[in-house]
């Protein structure tokens, strides 16, 4: 009788074995599953994480928000991986494995809306990108450029606006962020630059050459030489006679129409450089590095004039008869060129 007893005994335990180990089999299979199998939208979907959120309920909002299947295997892939998972917006749009949610969220890979602005653009073309890039209306840019000019008192103090200091360059911004934000983004990587290009005196009528220099001419090698004719008219009182800032005054008219006319050299704009001697009273557009440093800089030369050559270059010149005779050249080229 014992040793029936003693069998029946090991049996069960054979019996408890085997079905602990069938449980472990199927709670691997099954934690494999949700791990390996890719899950997710098959739409965009946006997940907020906020700072400062523990795991367990970064777990519930992938959970609820439909990135991963559970927020239990999430937890349990914590605690084998470990790591820091940054805050921010994540987007989801098309089903991943749990791993790969969670290197997003390791690597800080959150939604950003990418605004590139040129060199040489005003606010005005700044104020149309921003809307292209969904990140708000030319309107609400336009305002935060014209308010917010307390971020320039000590550069600009009668500033009108941060034109000329809103830094042409790529940024990376999320969706939420608002007008003012992206301003005070643009002046702060602004003195980034300047600090590095040298510039820390005399810099708002520094930044103003520069943004003449910037409409002037696209070449690098040039904008030394176009700051160098335009500190020379200034030396001698001659007017700059610059189309660029009579373009700018009749945008700030909204009188614009494409062109320069007789009536648009004849307004009375301090931005004029027909009508008034010297720089204009700000910036007219948003210079880059390389103008920047042309302005700090400027070549020495005896130059006072210079023309387009029609091929995207520049022609300088001492005197006006020099000057007018490449003027003649020019026109004479453009006008082949539209035969």
């Amino acid at each position: 009788m014992v040793l029936g007893i003693e069998s029946a005994w090991g049996q069960g335990r054979v019996r408890l074995l085997t079905l602990f180990f069938l449980v472990v089999l199927v709670a691997a299979g099954t934690v494999g599953y949700l791990l390996l199998t890719p899950y997710g939208p098959s739409s965009e979907i946006f997940i907020t994480i906020p700072a400062g959120t523990r795991t367990p309920v970064v777990a519930r909002e992938l959970e609820t928000g439909g990135a991963i299947r559970s927020r239990y295997v999430f937890d349990l892939l914590r605690l084998v991986r470990g790591g820091k998972l940054l805050a921010g917006e994540y987007r989801f749009d098309h089903p991943v494995k749990m791993n790969d949610v969670y290197n997003r969220l390791l690597r800080g890979d959150v939604y950003t809306l990418t605004l590139t602005i040129p060199e040489g653009y005003n606010i005005f073309d700044i104020a149309r990108t921003v809307e292209m890039a969904k990140l708000g209306s030319k309107a609400d840019f336009l305002a935060a450029a014209k308010q917010h000019t307390e971020l320039i008192t000590d550069l600009s103090p009668n500033a009108d606006s941060l034109e000329g200091f809103l830094f042409p360059d790529t940024y990376h911004f999320s969706r939420h962020t608002k007008p003012d934000q992206i301003v005070t983004a643009m002046v702060r990587r602004f003195r980034q630059q300047a600090a590095q290009a040298g510039l820390v005196t005399r810099v708002l009528p520094t930044v103003t050459l520069a943004s003449l220099v910037e409409k002037e001419t696209s070449v690098d090698s040039e904008r030394p030489l176009v700051a160098g004719v335009f500190q020379n008219r200034l030396l001698k009182g001659m007017p700059l006679a610059t189309d660029p800032t009579v373009i700018y005054a009749a945008l700030l008219d909204d009188r614009y129409r494409g062109a320069i006319y007789a009536s648009d050299l004849q307004a009375n704009s301090s931005y004029n450089t027909y009508k008034h001697v010297g720089l204009p009273p700000g910036p007219i557009c948003n210079p880059g590095m390389a103008s920047l440093k042309a302005a700090i800089n400027p070549a020495h030369t005896g130059y006072l004039y210079f023309v387009s050559d029609g091929n995207g270059h520049s022609k300088f010149s001492v005197t006006y008869d020099e000057h007018s005779a490449k003027v003649k050249d020019y026109r004479k080229t453009e006008e082949q060129m539209n035969r």
